[in-house]
């Protein structure tokens, strides 16, 4: 399976994340269709947590999951972490995501650890933060 993950960043350089059902919070991201490429469903899926209509412009991170989430899936799962630029929109009542907001690596709410730890937290910052950054994968 193939996860993405919008990583959408502020004027302030604070990370925008979304209120998940369970009061985790989480990048924006969700399972990519059948024929839907990475770019395509990282935008769809901002688009359906977030409100906003976003470009997906460099890849951070291609993570297997099992190595860096817990709980640990019997299946594997490769996460896509994608910087993205807004377009524009706001956030939208949906069925996936309570609210979202913008926060900044000090101040991060309680994470949805198996869809996003703080590590992977802190890797978006730093990837933000140098523009000559090259992809991490496993």
């Amino acid at each position: 399976k193939i996860d993405t993950r919008a990583v959408i960043f502020n004027e302030e350089n604070e990370i925008l994340l979304v209120q998940e059902s369970d009061k985790n919070w989480s990048l924006p991201g969700g399972w990519a269709d059948i024929n839907e490429s990475i770019a395509d469903n990282t935008a769809k899926e901002a688009f359906e947590e977030s409100g906003l209509h976003v470009v997906p412009c460099r890849i951070i991170a291609v993570h297997d999951r099992n190595r860096h989430n817990w709980p640990i899936y019997a299946y594997s799962i490769c996460k896509f972490f994608i910087e993205c630029s807004i377009v524009d929109g706001h956030f939208q009542e949906n069925t996936e995501t309570l609210c979202s907001n913008y926060f900044s690596l000090d101040n991060l709410p309680p994470l949805s650890n198996n869809k996003n730890t703080l590590e992977q937290i802190k890797l978006c910052f730093t990837a933000h933060e140098n523009k000559n950054w090259l992809p991490v994968f496993d």
